[in-house]
């Protein structure tokens, strides 16, 4: 056989001699809200699994990278844009994971610290945020295999609040100690001590900076808390490990 300068095969070959299969993009977005973990989903418009809940995310077009075919599965399916937020963590391809033929998807994770506008479109009858609990727990079943993605997404997340600064991906530039709290109870499905939070994240200079702000009043009055900013110490690591952390049950 011989080949030409760009290293292909000069002589023509039959397809058909090699297994065929697709492959599609499938993407998790996770954000904070009403206090919960929560995960955008669509609720798929046909078959197969018409009428269930699923990550956004389709076939990949011959003619776009896979980077491309997330950003637009996601704005066509549920009208959000993270562009610039997308990261592969897996690939999935189990024989007999779509029922339709032999696929392969590329699982995106992006966390975003507000999700508005979410509209259903494309294939998909309608999209909305699901508390990840309640999807973990099977008390809101995904079609495909769309449960082993979401459940691998939770703990690149779990394993990345001690090693990066994601945590702070999850709140606004300025937030409170309880809000970024609230985050690693979460996502780490724990309970922590305030007051031992507060030590682990203050005593030690360069995770949170004073903005010398409070936060607006809430309706059960009291002194509002105060507003933080994140420090130069969350592009190294994370203050606190699932190892270390002070539970109370």
């Amino acid at each position: 056989m011989t080949k030409t300068r760009d290293g292909s095969a000069a002589q023509n070959y039959d397809p058909s001699d090699f297994p065929a299969f697709a492959v599609t993009v499938d993407v998790v977005i996770l954000t904070m809200a009403e206090g919960l973990l929560q995960a955008l989903l669509v609720c798929r418009g046909e078959a197969p699994f018409e009428g269930m809940w699923a990550i956004p995310g389709g076939f990949k077009r011959p003619t776009e990278t896979l980077d491309a075919a997330a950003r637009r599965e996601l704005q066509e399916e549920t009208g959000v844009d993270a562009a610039s937020l997308l990261t592969q963590f897996g690939a999935y391809g189990d024989p007999g994971r779509d029922p339709r033929m032999n696929v392969v998807t590329v699982a995106y994770l992006a966390v975003l610290r507000d999700v508005k506008n979410v509209t259903g479109g494309s294939d998909a009858a309608a999209a909305s945020l699901l508390p990840v609990a309640d999807l973990l727990s099977g008390k809101i079943e995904l079609a495909f295999d769309h449960l082993r993605i979401l459940q691998d997404a939770i703990e690149r997340v779990r394993v990345e609040l001690e090693i990066t600064g994601i945590a702070t991906a999850f709140v606004g530039p300025t937030f409170t100690l309880a809000e970024l709290r609230s985050v690693y109870e979460a996502v780490w499905d724990v309970q922590l001590d305030a007051a031992n939070f507060r030590r682990s994240i203050v005593a030690e200079e360069g995770w949170v900076v004073p903005t010398g702000r409070r936060a607006k009043p809430g309706s059960a009055g009291g002194r509002p808390a105060e507003l933080y900013r994140p420090g130069k110490s969350w592009s190294h690591g994370g203050p606190i490990h699932r190892t270390q952390r002070d539970e109370r049950t």
